[in-house]
């Protein structure tokens, strides 16, 4: 296993692989060397050249941080131990579009029982391939934007959103929060 790190507009990111596929992805820490330490840390890899297919990964992630709507869905990765739910979970967040966003419900239902909203929210705190799987694009209910467990929490989540151009709650009106009586007739 090995890992490289490349720079984005969040700062530097890191990716871990086995072969052609990613088992790992971090997003940047406080400097590059303690992201470096986290992640060789977490995969047990050490520092390598990425080969081709990886490179391609990079490039792509790369792209969408730096604001163009990029499909990830190429990306190859091994989930490894992951629980069989959480590997679903994955699935269907793959499938969230780059510029929009879902909800822990709409997932879990997604997967057949709206109840699991929390366990929703629990495999993507697990999520191993940040970017890749982007749980960033997963929020609670009524646009709340809940727990992110990157360095920079939930700033982290929403600069990410921005950067896609996601928009969060509703669109303001014309004359922005006025209360209604205040408005021009």
């Amino acid at each position: 296993m090995h890992f490289s790190l490349f720079p984005t507009p969040l700062g530097d990111c890191g990716i871990a692989w086995c072969g052609d596929m990613v088992v790992a992805t971090r997003l940047p820490d406080q400097s590059s060397a303690e992201t470096s330490r986290k992640l060789a840390a977490r995969t047990g890899g050490a520092r390598g050249e990425p080969p081709p297919s990886i490179q391609r990964a990079i490039e792509a992630m790369t792209a969408l941080l730096e604001g163009e709507p990029t499909d990830l869905t190429f990306i190859a990765c091994d989930f490894g131990g992951a629980e069989p739910f959480a590997v679903e979970v994955y699935a269907a967040t793959r499938a969230i579009p780059a510029g929009e966003t879902s909800t822990y419900g709409a997932i879990a239902s997604q997967l057949g029982d709206k109840q699991l909203s929390r366990s929703v929210g629990q495999a993507l705190g697990r999520n191993p391939v940040p970017i890749i799987v982007p749980c960033h694009r997963v929020i609670g209910a009524g646009g709340k934007l809940t727990g992110f467990s990157a360095a920079g929490g939930v700033a982290t989540k929403l600069r990410m959103l921005a950067i896609e151009g996601a928009q969060i709650g509703e669109a303001p009106g014309l004359f922005g929060d006025l209360p209604l009586a205040t408005k021009p007739q």
